[in-house]
């Protein structure tokens, strides 16, 4: 008896990738790289003009400027004199300074504060307490400062007596205003400045004659 042959199936055939394949896919893996690229150097490029463009703000725009006080006048609100010569003993004197800020920057100078004290040949003879507040961006703020004067000080300086044959009082004063400008929240700087005037006080007519002044800022 002839035992019959055993048919096996054959095996199914598998697909096999083609060159037409593996080049698609090489090229589809280039497009992508190249895109990656094209967007990285896009973002790099954006991020660059973005610190320029800060930077040139900081050092323009946002840069930290010195505020500017200006004393623009001296008043003599009030003078009691003796004979029409000369303060009387104990008698009031005052006077009344119109300062000026000047805010240059783009935020709002803050100010703490204000001091300003008055001399006569170097003894002090006055001084004066002004309140916080604060001058806007790009804008001068204007206030007036009342010095009172102490007289018996005034009285005993041995220069006193040419002063008042010649009808004038040389004085000077001495004006300190402490701040602060912030900018975007980021940007602070503290700026004092301070101001040294001197000037002359006609005593018949009660008015302010040659007034200099000169100021400092400290950062």
């Amino acid at each position: 008896m002839v035992e019959k042959e055993q048919v096996r199936p054959l095996a199914p055939a598998t697909d096999r990738p083609s060159s037409d394949d593996d080049e698609t896919a090489l090229l589809a893996r280039k497009i992508r790289r190249k895109r990656c690229i094209k967007c990285c150097g896009y973002i790099a490029a954006i991020m660059l003009i973005v610190a320029v463009v800060i930077v040139i703000l900081i050092f323009t725009v946002f840069r930290v400027k010195d505020p500017i006080i200006k004393m623009n006048g001296v008043t003599v609100t009030r003078l009691e004199l003796a004979n029409n010569t000369a303060p009387k003993p104990g008698a009031n004197m005052s006077l009344t300074a119109d300062v000026s800020v000047k805010n240059p920057n783009v935020a709002a100078f803050k100010y703490s504060n204000t001091t300003t004290t008055l001399f006569y040949h170097g003894t002090v003879i006055g001084e004066a307490r002004g309140p916080p507040g604060q001058a806007k961006p790009r804008r001068t703020m204007r206030m007036n400062i009342t010095v009172d004067i102490i007289t018996d000080r005034l009285l005993s300086s041995p220069n006193l007596q040419a002063d008042v044959s010649s009808g004038l009082l040389n004085m000077s004063s001495y004006s300190r205003i402490p701040g602060r400008v912030k900018i975007l929240k980021i940007i602070k700087k503290h700026v004092v400045v301070k101001m040294n005037c001197t000037f002359t006080v006609n005593i018949s007519s009660q008015a302010i004659q040659e007034q200099k002044c000169k100021r400092k800022v400290s950062l």
